[in-house]
């Protein structure tokens, strides 16, 4: 449940980003905070959002051992570059999107803490 949410809140994030004064005609003109949009990038950021999604379905799948380490290792990397998002969005005047993506830093430190706890516990 908390990989679905931190992925929601990531993609809320994005969505706010968009109201944005003069980001959409950034995006038309083939431009996302002044690198060129290819086709490569596309493919990348898509794959970072699915991971998310991918693991709340392993989490429910996985055996133990494994769901428990898979957990913390992609939850503290998503931690990790959901942080940094944070730091970028707090360097725009419109602090929405940066507020939505630390609930996603927070989801994802939960997963790594009851990851943990319930690794001990086992």
């Amino acid at each position: 449940m908390l990989w679905l949410f931190a992925s929601i809140a990531f993609l809320a994030h994005q969505i706010i980003v968009l109201m944005e004064p003069g980001v959409i005609a950034q995006l038309m003109a083939g431009e996302a905070e002044g690198q060129k949009i290819s086709p490569g990038m596309i493919l990348f950021f898509a794959s970072l959002m699915l991971v998310p999604m991918m693991m709340a379905f392993l989490s429910l799948t996985l055996k133990d051992s494994l769901n428990h380490w898979l957990n913390i290792i992609v939850g503290a990397v998503f931690a990790i570059l959901w942080f940094i998002s944070v730091i970028e969005a707090t360097q725009s005047a419109y602090w929405g999107g940066a507020l939505m993506t630390f609930s996603a830093v927070v989801a994802s430190a939960l997963i790594v803490w009851y990851a943990w706890k319930h690794r001990l516990a086992s």
